[in-house]
């Protein structure tokens, strides 16, 4: 082969090479961003909660964007398997995926041997919405008319006082460890597998009070008679679908504010420009009035804000909670 030959053909080869080091640039760019359908992926099984407001949200995001996005559930290991699915993904905004309380805040500390580092390896985008809990006590079973008088019992009798929770490390759970600490109290927690089956045994009176998120808890609460009632709201003011029900701030309690939440999260390297594309779109969408009604209407706060705000958010929690599971030494069942 002629020298002029190779070189006509390495200089065709190298531009040919640029123009591909281009265009994979040019999709990452907020320009050209969407370039194709992005992924949202769902940690959980379809039908619950997240994977309802993840399809709400990607139906917004999608016209605000202008490129489909397709839900993907990926649910396994307490979330650990999509998440860790996200983290890995090619860090192009084209996949992103839900990062909620316990995937992002606890499963580090829960999990020693967890395939991926929500602190290192996942970028926080935006919150989407929080999830206050309620502790409620059964509504003709329980003598407890008061917060008042479930913890005068409780100190009265250590080590009788029981609580139900959906599962061990869940958030539930680790309210009740953490009202455990605040309060003063010997408790023996009753884990059960999911929410219904708990609540049920509340409702029957074979344990003494559960935690549980408002949207769960209202057709108890609300029921002709009520099955449940509320002694407490983990919120900083009071809810609007429980205007009678106190903060436990209010009744002198602190630090017992605690809501299961989640947001938008992508993998570590998503250009910073993208991430913010991303995060004006979906506080657009947050804020469309049929969206925030959907939210707000189940007793829940829409999310928002800036990425940093989220991150240290996430880092709050996560000090918070990794605190507690290391102290009880809770494991997951």
């Amino acid at each position: 082969m002629s020298f002029a030959r190779f070189t006509i053909q390495a200089l065709a080869v190298g531009a040919s090479a640029f123009a591909a080091i281009a265009a994979l640039a040019a999709d990452s760019t907020p320009a050209s961003y969407p370039s194709k359908p992005i992924s949202l992926v769902v940690p959980y099984a379809a039908g619950g909660s997240s994977d309802t407001r993840a399809r709400q949200v990607g139906a917004k995001l999608a016209t605000l964007l202008g490129k489909p996005v397709v839900v993907e559930n990926k649910p396994g290991a307490a979330g650990n398997i999509g998440t860790d699915y996200i983290a890995k993904a090619n860090p192009d905004g084209h996949v992103i995926g839900i990062g909620n309380f316990a995937p992002m805040a606890v499963n580090k500390a829960l999990f020693p041997k967890l395939n991926y580092n929500p602190a290192t390896d996942l970028v926080p985008v935006a919150l989407i919405e929080k999830g206050p809990l309620v502790l409620m006590v059964s509504a003709d079973k329980s003598p407890f008319k008061s917060y008042s008088d479930l913890v005068s019992w409780g100190k009265a009798n250590p080590g009788q006082l029981n609580y139900a929770s959906a599962g061990a490390g869940g958030a539930f759970h680790l309210a009740g460890e953490m009202l455990e600490e605040i309060a003063g109290l010997q408790m023996v927690h009753v884990p059960y597998r999911g929410g219904g089956p708990a609540t049920t045994d509340l409702i029957a009176g074979n344990v003494n009070f559960m935690f549980d998120m408002i949207p769960a808890s209202l057709p108890y609460l609300k029921a002709t008679p009520p099955k449940a009632r509320a002694l407490a709201v983990a919120n900083d003011k009071r809810l609007p679908q429980l205007p009678d029900v106190p903060t436990f701030a209010e009744l002198g309690v602190k630090g017992m504010e605690m809501s299961n939440w989640f947001g938008i999260v992508a993998p570590k390297g998503t250009p910073p420009a993208i991430v913010a594309k991303l995060n004006d779109a979906i506080n657009k969408a947050l804020y469309e009035p049929d969206l925030a009604e959907r939210i707000t209407s189940q007793g829940n706060i829409v999310g928002g804000g800036t990425p940093e705000a989220f991150a240290a958010f996430v880092a709050a929690e996560t000090a918070r909670w990794s605190k507690i599971v290391k102290e009880k030494d809770i494991r997951p069942e």
